[in-house]
């Protein structure tokens, strides 16, 4: 079978690159954006770059966290109110997810629709300015859509680590670690091509050795650069390669139980690569030598290609707890009754996922029910 790579979107990256706005063609921009974005004063500062060239830039900011179909569908309201020729998402992956489902909308009612979608990340995670991913919640199943359409790619990402100085420590340690399995889980894919790899491998190491530095030091923006950076490319990579059941599971954990995605990630990765990699068999998988690859470009090895991933696990623990990351669904404050419960519902719309059809190992319902019965003991 055949396989591409691709990468339409325009990437502007640098300290204050966020004023190259000002010099784009445009004439009715729409801001889309969280409550948040207004408050602190981000969102007026957009909309100042817009009134300097009089222009109006009239901002959608009901954006919350996971969103939802009907916060989709509010901003379909405002795109028919206000008649814009360009989206602006400022924020996290939920504004940009929310953005993108929101154009992919108005482009579906109406084929000969141009709207550029440009994106302008705040948190250093998702990648969703440069992917053809969009996350849409479903509350009232409990569930989250992995939606994939290429025509939901953005047009145009400004990297600028000045809008991620600010962003708080336990939320710079979540999307991190979120980026990091955007990279473990786009090399490990069946999908993965040499072009998905070489951005994957990256950001993989710009992730590994920066991000408890930048977890620290949160205000030194040359650290902010290389992670906001690496996300990017992270993006890049699991744009074209695609993801594994962690993300699968993670989408379905938080769905249910609304557990920030980055943290559900750091919560799965270490049980995930282990049964990946087959450290639960006797014989050795294909996907053992992925995970074993890995392992040696982060500077782990061993006498053999298990014992090389359990040290690779082992060190991927320690740097979890370095971000101050829960390693049990108790830590996490989950009721464990309730989350027992739950555990088939999960597993079964985990299997469903379009990201489990990427992931190096078949997986089954039941494996992956134990998978989440895991977190309830940390380990791997």
């Amino acid at each position: 079978m055949f396989k591409q790579f691709k990468m339409p979107t325009r990437i502007i990256t640098g300290a204050g690159s966020v004023k190259e706005l000002g010099n784009l063609t445009m004439q009715r921009p729409l801001l889309i954006c969280d409550p948040f974005m207004v408050k602190n004063g981000t969102a007026a500062k957009i909309v100042q770059l817009f009134e300097a060239k009089q222009m109006s830039c009239p901002i959608f900011s009901e954006i919350v966290p996971d969103p939802t179909i009907e916060i989709v569908t509010k901003g379909l309201v405002e795109v028919i109110k206000h008649q814009p020729d360009s989206l602006i998402a400022l924020g996290g992956g939920s504004a940009m997810d929310a953005a993108k489902a929101i154009r992919k909308m108005v482009q579906t009612a109406d084929q000969a629709a141009e709207m550029p979608l440009i994106c302008l990340p705040t948190t250093s995670g998702t990648g969703s300015e440069v992917t053809a991913f969009s996350v849409i919640s479903d509350p009232a199943n409990d569930g989250k859509y992995a939606l994939v359409d290429e025509g939901m790619i953005p047009d145009l990402a400004i990297l600028d680590p000045e809008l991620t100085i600010s962003v708080p420590k336990n939320v710079t340690a979540d999307t991190g670690i979120d980026v990091f399995t955007h990279c473990m889980e786009a090399l490990a894919s069946t999908n993965a091509t040499d072009f998905t790899d070489a951005c994957a491998e990256k950001a993989l190491r710009m992730i590994w050795e920066e991000l408890v530095c930048v977890f620290n030091e949160g205000e030194n923006l040359a650290l902010r650069e290389t992670i906001h950076n690496a996300s990017c490319l992270a993006g890049i990579a699991f744009s074209e390669a695609s993801l594994g059941i962690c993300h699968s599971l993670a989408h379905a954990l938080g769905g249910k139980f609304h557990v920030p995605h980055g943290r559900a990630n750091a919560l799965l990765l270490p049980h995930v690569i282990s049964y990946n990699a087959g450290l639960d068999l006797a014989e050795e998988l294909p996907s053992l030598l992925v995970y074993q690859r890995i392992a040696n470009l982060l500077g782990f090895t061993a006498g053999t290609p298990k014992a090389t991933v359990h040290a690779f696990i082992s060190g991927l623990n320690r740097k979890l707890r370095q971000l101050d990351i829960p390693k049990t669904i108790g830590e996490c404050g989950i009721d464990l009754e309730s989350y027992e419960a739950a555990i088939p519902e999960m597993a079964e719309k985990a299997l469903k996922d379009p990201c489990t059809s990427t992931n190096p190992r078949q997986v089954t319902q039941e494996e992956l029910e134990k998978i989440y019965k895991g977190l309830l003991r940390g380990g791997y």
